[in-house]
């Protein structure tokens, strides 16, 4: 007797994988109706058939393409098909003011599966990202030159609003998840988007990584997504140190002791004013080294917008993407949402 195809049973091996700390709570789906999301999908049904534990298929409409309703629906009926326990649709808006399309969008989907994930008592929910998407995903880190933490891509799992986020095909190649559609008989549907050009990470996947695997050999995007992999182990390290920095600076109105903070490695106050600063509402999405790099001079007393060098540590402020403010006032660094005028 034969086994699967190599690509199923590639798809397959890395959904068990991801599986092993789910528990027996329903398992939330995320699917496009593209190969990587519609192969996940497949792949989790056959793993969860072992204990009959319920498969979530749920898909999310963000508007913003003509017919995307009708393809909402059509992608409810394909993951029926394919043996989900339980489909849904949502529809979300993607109104984000001080995030672009693509964060914005991001920002819908995720709260949008979140919700859906408590709605049906599901614990998990399983992201399609590929070796692939985790490739372009550094490679679009590097030209931003924001450091360890772009460069070290997607990761693996996260938690948000108490629903854990894996993406368990970080491992598996876009390529695998296109044959293991082929080989199960699953038509995926290709998103416009990624083939026009207008679009940054569309211009990477079709002309920049082509170009680089030609010049540099094969295995290129292998080679990012490893790179990402070795990094956050050591970053994951630096954000607890940061997170107990943190708690150590905190004056008792929610300021943060810049007196105490400066003197920390600038690998821990970078990390301790980043996160000061997505607590207060900042998007991470759209936090860039530019943005830390004014805090840390805000923090010293030497803004680099307003009036220039406050040797007495007050009166500067600084604006942050997501309508936040960060101010200096007898070296207390503070947050606030930015008032409009």
């Amino acid at each position: 007797m034969t086994g699967p195809d190599p690509a199923v049973a590639a798809v397959r091996l890395a959904v068990r994988r991801g599986l092993t700390d789910a528990g027996p709570a329903p398992v939330l789906v995320a699917c496009s109706g593209g190969a990587d999301s519609l192969a996940l999908l497949a792949a989790t049904v056959f793993e969860r058939r072992r204990d009959a534990r319920p498969v979530i298929g749920v898909t999310v409409d963000h508007g913003l393409q003509e017919g995307s309703t009708g393809h909402a629906e059509r992608v409810v009926v394909q993951m029926a098909a394919l043996g989900a326990t339980e489909t849904m649709t949502i529809r979300v808006r993607v109104d984000a003011p001080g995030l672009g399309p693509e964060a914005a969008a991001r920002e819908a989907r995720y709260a949008a599966l979140s919700e859906a994930a408590q709605r049906s008592g599901a614990a998990t929910v399983l992201l399609g990202h590929t070796l692939d998407d985790q490739a372009e995903t550094v490679l679009l880190g590097l030209t931003r030159g924001s450091g360890g933490r772009s460069i070290a891509g997607m990761r693996s799992g996260f938690s948000e609003d108490d629903v854990l986020f894996l993406r368990p095909l970080l491992g598996v190649t876009r390529a695998q998840t296109e044959a293991a559609c082929a080989a199960e008989g699953i038509e995926f549907w290709r998103d416009p988007h990624n083939e026009d050009d207008r679009y940054t990470r569309s211009r990477l996947r079709r002309r920049v990584l082509p170009v680089l695997e030609e010049e540099l050999g094969p295995g290129v995007a292998s080679a990012l997504a490893r790179t990402a992999g070795l990094l956050q182990a050591d970053l994951a390290a630096l954000d607890d140190i940061a997170l107990l920095t943190l708690d150590a600076v905190r004056t008792a109105d929610g300021g943060l002791d810049c007196t105490t903070l400066e003197v920390h490695y600038p690998a821990v106050f970078t990390r301790v004013l980043r996160r000061a600063a997505v607590e207060a509402g900042s998007p991470p999405s759209e936090l860039f080294e530019v943005h830390v790099g004014a805090l840390v001079d805000l923090m010293h007393g030497m803004p680099r917008t307003g009036h220039g060098p406050s040797p007495s540590g007050g009166g500067a402020v600084i604006q942050l993407p997501g309508h936040v403010t960060a101010s200096l006032e007898d070296w207390v660094m503070r947050f606030r949402p930015t008032v409009a005028r």
